[in-house]
């Protein structure tokens, strides 16, 4: 569905370059590709992001169909408004920022709390702590079964958390974005960004305790 959206708004182009040309660009090369008529750019742009995004807004709306609304509406607004964007900022805190929007303004409009998702858990958060993994489709039977108990738990803490503990929780430890990259996308600086987070790690890890015993 983004896809076919991606090719609608391209309809109107004026250079072809091979696709692995363009995959083979960073995101800055894709913005001024676009902006120059290149065709398929903004396809390449969208294939870049599309699933990311959806799992990220996914793990804040709790609704999938919903989500997938969320993300077309996402790069209609990053098409409409890539013109404008600053090229000297990054792209990805950008395209971030704006679904991250879009997420908030749709809890905003629901009575109901966002599960976010985790499968695994870090015995600690370290600096360079890679983010929490979903579980190993490989598993051993018992293996799978505490995961998916381990899963469930996690979803039940998570969505106790406070909302703006909650969004540092989910890009650090589940998104692996820097704290330079939150504090841009939350709009904090970066002590706030380091308080909440601490503040996020220390409650969920209270908060799911007891069903680890």
């Amino acid at each position: 569905m983004v896809q076919a959206t991606a090719r609608t708004l391209q309809a109107t182009t004026t250079v072809d370059l091979p696709g692995g040309q363009l995959r083979a660009m960073d995101d800055g090369q894709l913005v001024e590709a676009h902006l120059a008529g290149t065709t398929r750019a903004f396809d390449v742009i969208v294939e870049r992001y599309q699933v990311r995004l959806l799992n990220f807004v996914y793990r804040i709306v709790g609704d999938r169909e919903r989500s997938e609304d969320l993300i077309q509406e996402a790069f209609v607004r990053v098409h409409r408004h890539l013109a404008r964007f600053d090229r000297s900022k990054k792209f990805s805190t950008w395209i971030y920022t704006i679904a991250s929007n879009l997420a908030k303004n749709e809890l905003r409009n629901r009575a109901r709390s966002p599960l976010v998702l985790f499968t695994t858990l870090a015995p600690q958060w370290d600096d360079d702590e890679r983010p929490l993994e979903f579980e190993d489709v490989n598993a051993q039977p018992d293996e799978a079964f505490r995961q998916r108990y381990l899963r469930e738990a996690v979803e039940a803490s998570v969505a106790k958390l406070p909302a703006n503990h909650r969004d540092v929780f989910v890009l650090r430890e589940l998104e692996g974005r820097s704290y330079e990259e939150i504090a841009e996308l939350t709009k904090c600086n970066l002590g706030t960004v380091k308080s909440r987070l601490n503040r996020a790690r220390n409650a969920f890890a209270e908060i799911i305790e007891p069903s680890l015993r």
